[in-house]
């Protein structure tokens, strides 16, 4: 498959905290974004930008991305599960917190959810995450930037 002629960001929006620096770094590159989320968003008058509110259900907002996001295209999620689906299709993923998801890296990130998912439901490891820092935002800044200069089509 080859990249699409305009890469786009397709965003998980419900909980991302990574939200402004996409917009900010996909103005610089002429790229536009999708924020989708199961809830209302914060309407943004650049044409660029495209908001998809989606019905509210588990993984709704997961299925739209994964149907739509392809070649060329970057992804923004914490959500494993759906990086795997966008991966499959040729997308690029980046955690916000900076981790690039590919063809490389998607299987290991699979398996440690489960063990993860296994261990908390076993009683194992506590159910939370840590906090989202300056460190993380600051690798989620430079991960979108590579990626965007990357994925760029040829002129």
């Amino acid at each position: 498959m080859s990249p699409n002629p305009t890469p786009g960001i397709f965003v998980d929006a419900d909980a991302c905290p990574v939200k402004p620096e996409v917009l900010r770094l996909a103005d610089r590159a002429g790229v536009p974004v999708t924020m989708v989320a199961n809830s209302g968003l914060r309407p943004s008058r650049d044409p660029m930008v495209r908001h998809i509110v989606v019905p509210q259900g588990p993984d709704v907002a997961d299925d739209w991305i994964a149907e739509n996001a392809g070649p060329g295209d970057v992804v923004v999620t914490a959500d494993i599960p759906l990086a795997h689906r966008c991966v499959g299709k040729g997308a690029l993923v980046l955690s916000p917190f900076g981790r690039v998801l590919d063809e490389a890296s998607i299987g290991m990130a699979l398996a440690m959810r489960d063990l993860k998912q296994d261990l908390r439901e076993a009683g194992a490891i506590a159910g939370h995450n840590p906090a989202f820092s300056k460190r993380d935002r600051d690798r989620f800044i430079a991960a979108l930037a590579d990626a965007l200069q990357k994925r760029r089509p040829a002129r």
